[in-house]
C-alpha cells in the first residue's frame, strides 16, 4: 500500500509532536541538572565554612547520612556492626 500525501502529513505531525515532547523532557532534565550542580556547590561551601570554623567535616558528613536513615534501621545496622566487631576482637 502506497503512502498518500495525507498519510505523510499525519505521520509528520505525529513525528513532530513526539520530537517536541522529547525536547521538553530534555530541557527539564537539563534544568534540574543545572540546579543540582548549583546546590552541590552550595553544599560544598557550607562544608568548607564548617571546616574553616574548626569542625570535622568527616563527622558532619557521617551525621548527615545517619539523620537520613530511619532510627530503627540505624539501630539494626549498629547492632550488626557491633556483633561483627566483637567477632573480630575489635572494641
Amino acid at each position: 500500500m502506497k503512502e498518500t500525501e495525507a498519510d505523510k502529513k499525519v505521520s509528520d505531525a505525529a513525528f513532530n509532536q513526539v520530537g517536541e515532547e522529547l525536547r521538553q523532557f530534555l530541557e527539564r532534565i537539563e534544568q534540574f541538572e543545572a540546579e543540582k550542580k548549583d546546590i552541590s556547590e552550595q553544599i560544598k561551601e557550607v562544608y568548607a565554612e564548617a571546616k574553616g570554623r574548626g569542625f570535622d567535616t568527616k563527622a558532619i558528613r557521617r551525621i548527615v547520612t545517619l539523620r537520613k536513615k530511619d532510627p530503627d534501621a540505624r539501630r539494626e545496622e549498629d547492632a550488626i556492626l557491633e556483633v561483627y566487631m566483637n567477632a573480630l576482637g575489635m572494641e
